[in-house]
């Protein structure tokens, strides 16, 4: 809509770049055009706006199929007002002088015919063929209602052109779409069942190749195992044979040492009990014939004294034997010597045992 301003007795519009403006005063034109700006008199101008814009017409209509079932089809006309000048001529594109508002609804006319010629060629088409079909003939559909618009001489009287038509679904009743989807949703069911089916039994094949492969490592690992025991026996056998080797040579070793020592003690004590055979051989010599000679002197002593003694009175020799008993006697503190002591005892030395001493002197 075109901007009107006031200035007194004046008018001042301002039209829009997608706006056809034509300016007429006493039947003439005096101007016309897009985007134009002018003051003029309310009173004396006759004011037409046409919008020159593309314009977007969503279309709803139902159709009935050649089975007789009742489709909707959703559709879009795309057009403008080709030539805004015969458009003004037959259709009321006038607007108040003194506001600037739209007196009447044009393009609500321009949207009724369009409606009308675009639903014609699809109801005739669908018409003709199945819901199975209609379903799936959208681009048939198109092709008719662009080529039932861009031909229809209707829309060039009126100065408009249709750039575009869209049909954007043909859709059925939702009983019956529920029903038509009904084999499309098992068949995908079961499409999913099966990918679910074979997906398990990858899955069951992936831990059967898993369980393989674990009892195959568990086998390596047992075979590796068996090696790394008989390995580590045949370490133990030869570290025991090595050892019983070098125990072997210390023990040789050692015998021949002891051997050697043995020997070598053998021979030293053999030379030392010669030594000490030899010596005591000589110790025991000497100390025989210490003996011998010891035994000489004290026989010739004895002999000696005997001799001396065979010489000697008798009384001497009492003195003698006297003083050898005194000598072997205890010690005697006191003494008491009674008269029958010793009569009794001059007796037994006078008598018989002078006798018996001097009889074994000779």
């Amino acid at each position: 809509m075109a901007d009107v301003s006031r200035r007194l007795f004046l008018r001042h519009l301002r039209g829009t770049p997608t706006s056809w403006v034509r300016h007429s005063t006493g039947g003439r034109v005096r101007r016309e055009g897009t985007g134009l700006s002018f003051w003029y008199r309310p009173l004396h101008a006759v004011l037409s706006e046409v919008p020159v814009d593309d314009r977007e017409l969503p279309l709803l209509f139902h159709a009935r199929t050649g089975d007789f079932a009742d489709v909707t089809v959703q559709a879009t006309v795309t057009y403008r007002v080709a030539d805004p000048a015969l458009a003004a001529t037959r259709l009321d594109f006038s607007v108040d002088p003194r506001t600037g508002v739209a007196r009447a609804r044009p393009l609500d006319q321009v949207a009724t015919l369009l409606a009308e010629l675009a639903q014609q060629p699809a109801l005739d088409l669908l018409a003709r063929v199945p819901l199975a079909e209609a379903l799936t003939t959208i681009a048939p559909v198109r092709e008719a209602v662009s080529a039932a618009l861009g031909t229809e001489p209707r829309l060039a009287d009126v100065g408009v052109a249709v750039v575009s038509a869209r049909v954007v679904a043909i859709r059925p009743e939702p009983e019956l779409e529920r029903a038509l989807q009904t084999p499309t949703r098992e068949a995908v069911q079961v499409e999913a069942d099966r990918a679910t089916y074979a997906r398990r039994a990858q899955a069951v094949e992936q831990e059967r190749s898993i369980a393989e492969n674990e009892l195959q490592n568990k086998i390596e690992l047992a075979r590796r195992e068996q090696q790394l025991v008989e390995q580590h026996g045949a370490n133990t056998r030869r570290r025991a044979e090595l050892d019983a080797a070098a125990e072997l040579a210390a023990a040789q070793g050692k015998a021949e040492r002891e051997k050697v020592a043995d020997a070598a003690a053998a021979e030293r004590a053999r030379v030392l009990s010669t030594a000490e055979a030899e010596k005591e051989r000589v110790l025991a010599a000497a100390k025989a014939d210490g003996v011998r000679a010891l035994g000489q002197a004290e026989a010739e002593a004895e002999a000696a004294r005997l001799a001396a003694y065979a010489q000697l009175p008798v009384e001497v020799l009492h003195a003698l034997a006297l003083r050898e008993l005194a000598g072997q006697l205890p010690q005697i503190g006191q003494l008491t010597v009674t008269p029958d002591l010793l009569s009794g005892l001059l007796t037994r030395l006078g008598g018989g045992d002078l006798t018996r001493l001097g009889g074994s002197d000779r």
